[in-house]
């Protein structure tokens, strides 16, 4: 017999009244307000109307699992179309995966990674590099989250030293973890550098639409022509429900990169879903406008915020971040009504991120409950 709890639930209509069947009544409970935004994470926006169409167009009949369906083909299609026909496309289920997967593929067992210790490889994977790939990971200190040349070579020594493990893969994040982009110049420079040292280069492109869009250029224009060989293509941060996606640039830079995908729990059975999503972001301009939208929306917070007495951007805003340092105590009354993370405890500097369905009165609307705290101290 069917138990009816007696705790109100919050709805769409006002609190449902306790020990009437939600199906007697029509009503549809929420667990969260669908008006709330927050400016914690471009992961804390919902999925965009059209990715979600998309899932619904290819829920329908059945398709071959495990790549073997019409989307997984038609996502090689528009891999190629952007990236280039040597372009080997692999869907996984998240950017960890993608990364780790990726590394896993290009290093031995033997191998290291240089990156910037900011890297999201080295900051906010739980040392998964390490623990699943059981690779070496060579963070260097940046001041903008980019390397450079000159950068990776405080690494890129003892090259057939047994006692060292051997630094052959340089991976770079772009946009970087602090919202700073590389240049096309910037990027072929390190990828020229890595690979006079017999070196791969990998690249984290969790926001690559945001770098391309601030760049306007192609998504080609940072990878391929580039001379990057690996690519985790980033979907989940702009837009897509879930999944991103490793793309192989050069074959010759991964070895069982099908098996390592399989055995690392990163094939989708049901790899449609992913491929749909991935199909609807890239196979037209969605990916471009989204990432536009959201960098706009950074250009507009930094603008608003900027002049408030007590505030202190701190880095440029190049892509869809924002960094500042507030005074104290400021940042809790802001988060009494907004979600952010800090991103420095020991200078106060703290993080805002816009998203592809941030809106031009959730930026004014923040801006403005911050300049209350500001005076409430």
């Amino acid at each position: 017999m069917l138990e009816i709890c007696e705790i109100p639930v919050r709805t769409a209509h006002g609190s449902h009244r306790p020990g009437v069947p939600m199906y007697e009544t029509g009503e549809m409970a929420r667990l969260h307000d669908p008006g709330a935004r927050s400016f914690a994470s471009d992961n804390h926006a919902g999925a965009h109307p059209e990715l979600i169409a998309a899932l619904a167009e290819a829920n329908g009949g059945h398709q071959p699992a495990y790549g073997g369906d019409a989307y997984t083909a038609r996502l090689r299609e528009v891999v190629a179309m952007h990236f280039g026909e040597q372009a080997e496309v692999y869907p996984v289920f998240n950017g960890t995966g993608a990364n780790v997967v990726s590394l896993q593929a290009m290093l031995p067992r033997w191998g290291a990674a240089i990156c910037a210790d900011s890297a999201h490889v080295n900051t906010d994977e739980n040392g998964a590099c390490e623990r699943v790939a059981g690779i070496k990971l060579l963070g260097v200190a940046t001041p903008d989250g980019k390397l450079t040349p000159d950068l990776v070579d405080r690494h890129a020594w003892g090259f057939g030293d047994v006692h060292h493990a051997q630094p052959l893969v340089v991976t770079v994040t772009e946009s970087s973890e602090v919202g700073t982009v590389y240049s096309v110049q910037e990027l072929a420079s390190l990828c020229s550098h890595a690979h006079s040292l017999q070196m791969r280069v990998h690249l984290d492109g969790a926001r690559l639409a945001n770098a391309a869009a601030a760049l306007d250029v192609p998504l080609r224009a940072l990878t391929t022509d580039a001379g990057v060989d690996v690519v985790s293509l980033g979907g989940t941060k702009n837009g897509m429900l879930f999944g991103e996606a490793i793309v192989v640039l050069d074959p010759q830079a991964t070895t069982g990169i099908d098996y390592l995908r399989k055995s690392g729990m990163q094939l989708a059975s049901k790899m449609r879903f992913v491929s749909a999503q991935l199909v609807a972001l890239f196979e037209d301009d969605l990916w471009l406008t989204s990432a536009r939208h959201a960098n706009a929306m950074a250009r507009r917070l930094h603008e608003a915020v900027a002049s408030l007495p007590g505030v202190q951007v701190t880095r440029a805003v190049e892509a869809n971040a924002v960094f500042a340092v507030l005074p104290e105590g400021v940042a809790d009354r802001l988060r009494e009504r907004y979600r952010f993370y800090d991103w420095d405890h020991g200078t106060g500097e703290v993080r805002w991120m816009c998203a592809f369905d941030t809106t031009d009165d959730d930026v004014d609307a923040f801006a403005g409950a911050l300049e209350k705290a500001l005076t409430r101290g």
